[in-house]
C-alpha cells in the first residue's frame, strides 16, 4: 500500500512541476517560472492534504457511526473542516499569481 501511495505522489508532483513549467512557457506578463510552480504547488499540496485528512476523519467517522447514531452532526462538521485548506490553497495561488 505505500508503495501505490508513494507512486501516487511521485506522479501527482511531476504533473504539478509539469504543469508549472507549461503555463510559465506560454505566460508573456513577464513572470518567472518559480511563480507558476509555487502557485501549482500551493493548489495542488494543500488538496491532497485535504484528501488525506478527509480519509482519516471519514473512517474514523464510519466507525463511531456505527456505535452511535447521535455523532451524525459533529462527524459531518468534522469533515467540513478540511474543505478549508483547498479554499486557503486556491486563495494563496491566486494571490501568487496576481502579484
Amino acid at each position: 500500500m505505500r508503495r501505490i501511495l508513494a507512486t501516487f505522489f511521485g506522479i501527482t508532483f511531476m504533473l504539478m512541476v509539469s504543469f508549472g513549467f507549461l503555463m510559465a512557457a506560454e505566460a508573456g506578463a513577464g513572470k518567472s517560472w518559480a511563480v507558476y510552480i509555487g502557485s501549482g504547488l500551493a493548489m495542488g499540496l494543500s488538496a491532497l492534504a485535504t484528501g488525506y485528512a478527509q480519509a482519516k476523519i471519514g473512517s474514523a467517522g464510519a466507525g463511531a457511526l456505527a456505535e452511535d447514531k447521535t455523532l451524525q452532526v459533529p462527524i459531518l462538521i468534522l469533515l467540513a473542516l478540511p474543505e478549508t485548506i483547498v479554499i486557503l490553497g486556491f486563495v494563496i495561488a491566486f494571490l501568487i499569481l496576481i502579484f
